[in-house]
């Protein structure tokens, strides 16, 4: 019993779908989303409404503390553990997020990437972020015009990666196949031999209307307030979409329509990479969804598609 898998960009709809085909399927979710797992900070991390949680059960949402670290190799052995008891109750799963390295590490494998070093990396650690950035379009420059230069931590690790390997990161990617289905991978904890899943999109105008929209909605729910009353929060849920903008507002250094239209922007650009992302994964089908399209339908369309397309009932 393989997962199935609803992709796609943040608020297009994914949440409601995966829902409405559960429901019918007596199916279970497993989030497949960096910010949702944590516990706090509901509505800036965009998590199912309460009437969408009330119908069928979810996994890996709200299962660590703000203040917890997470990557991506913890979260697929916390996944694929979550998988397993599902499949031991006979139950399917639908896996369900836009984090693409999250989704990937669940249908392609870990990359095999060598480990960090303590004292490469503290050589690294001092040097200076121009002088890191140099070194990595000397040794990658593929690898230097993909990755955010100004994030230190990305960088240096794209180094250390470069230095261990005694080859550019791109390339090692490259040969463990960056869209290469998880039957190419020798693991035994592999989840299944195929990857079975839709892409779910909409036209750019409509889904652009959505974000703007769900980020109004936050506001008018509270999110500022949910904020302010943050409490201890660790590296990684630090990196949560609209919370720089949010504690600016809090700071007194933008107003509240200026933040509004800072995190839509910035959530829209999100959406594009997302995009961009799962247009890699070859074997999801791609499904389009009309403006005017109620989620009872595409949840019929989807599981008709399985029996069409893959040979598969849900």
């Amino acid at each position: 019993m393989e997962p199935f898998f609803i992709v796609g960009p943040t608020a297009v709809g994914k949440s409601e779908i995966a829902a409405e085909i559960a429901s019918q399927l007596d199916a279970e979710i497993v989030s497949a989303d960096a910010f949702q797992l944590y516990r706090g900070l509901d509505l800036l991390s965009a998590k199912p409404a309460d009437a969408i949680l009330a119908r069928v059960p979810h996994h890996l949402l709200s299962a660590m503390l703000l203040s917890d670290e997470m990557n991506v190799e913890k979260f697929r052995a916390a996944a694929i553990e979550t998988i397993k008891r599902i499949h031991g109750r006979k139950k399917q799963v639908i896996v369900v997020g836009g984090s693409g390295l999250y989704v990937k590490a669940l249908t392609h494998g870990l990359s095999r990437l060598p480990a960090a070093d303590p004292t490469l990396r503290a050589e690294l650690n001092a040097l200076s972020l121009d002088e890191l950035q140099q070194q990595l379009g000397s040794l990658d420059p593929a690898a230097a015009s993909q990755i955010d230069l100004k994030n230190r931590r990305r960088v240096t690790r794209a180094v250390e990666i470069c230095l261990l390997a005694g080859k550019p990161m791109s390339k090692l990617r490259d040969e463990a196949g960056a869209v290469a289905p998880v039957s190419t991978r020798d693991r035994s904890d592999n989840l299944s031999t195929r990857t079975y899943g839709v892409f779910v999109l909409r036209d750019r105008a409509d889904l652009y209307r959505r974000i703007n929209r769900r980020v109004e909605i936050m506001f008018s729910k509270g999110v500022v307030e949910e904020v302010r009353d943050l409490g201890e929060i660790g590296s990684t849920a630090e990196k949560m979409l609209g919370l720089p903008q949010i504690r600016a507002l809090l700071a007194g250094e933008t107003g509240e329509g200026e933040c509004i239209a800072m995190i839509q922007q910035a959530t829209r650009r999100y959406a594009k990479r997302q995009m961009t992302w799962f247009r890699q994964i070859r074997e999801i089908i791609w499904l389009d969804m009309d403006e005017d399209t109620d989620y009872k339908e595409t949840a019929e369309k989807i599981i008709n598609h399985c029996i069409e397309t893959f040979g598969i009932i849900l």
